[in-house]
């Protein structure tokens, strides 16, 4: 089993930034890809970035292109999503998720591991 840990959320002024911190332990061998999701109150889960840990490929959602770099740091089995010029849409709670196959995926029914979210408001 993996066990997923986020952390990093708050408060900020719009303009502002904030690193996700996204640490994983347990069976930590089988994970191949990990994703990052948001979900706001009454809205739908949705991809924002997700990163390869064997090339480390990343792909994100195009509302946050250019403005949120999702990274790996393999010796600490820890991924990252660095959030910049934050916007108040960007409000919502932010999910890390591990999947086992060697593949970014957009679709969150395809990942198999899930933290427990932290949230993220963007407001003045």
């Amino acid at each position: 089993q993996v066990q997923l840990v986020e952390s990093g959320g708050g408060l900020v002024q719009p303009g502002g930034s904030l690193r996700l911190s996204c640490a994983a332990s347990g069976s930590i061998f089988s994970i191949n890809a990990m994703g990052w999701f948001r979900q706001a109150p009454g809205k739908e889960r949705r991809f924002v970035a997700g990163i390869s840990l064997s090339d480390g490929s990343t792909y994100y959602a195009d509302s946050v292109k250019g403005r949120f770099i999702i990274s790996r740091d393999n010796a600490k089995n820890t991924v990252y999503l660095q959030m910049n010029s934050l916007k108040p849409e960007d409000t919502a709670v932010y999910y890390c998720a591990a999947r086992s196959t060697p593949l970014i995926a957009s679709n969150w029914h395809l990942y198999n591991s899930w933290g427990q979210g932290t949230q993220v408001t963007v407001s003045s």
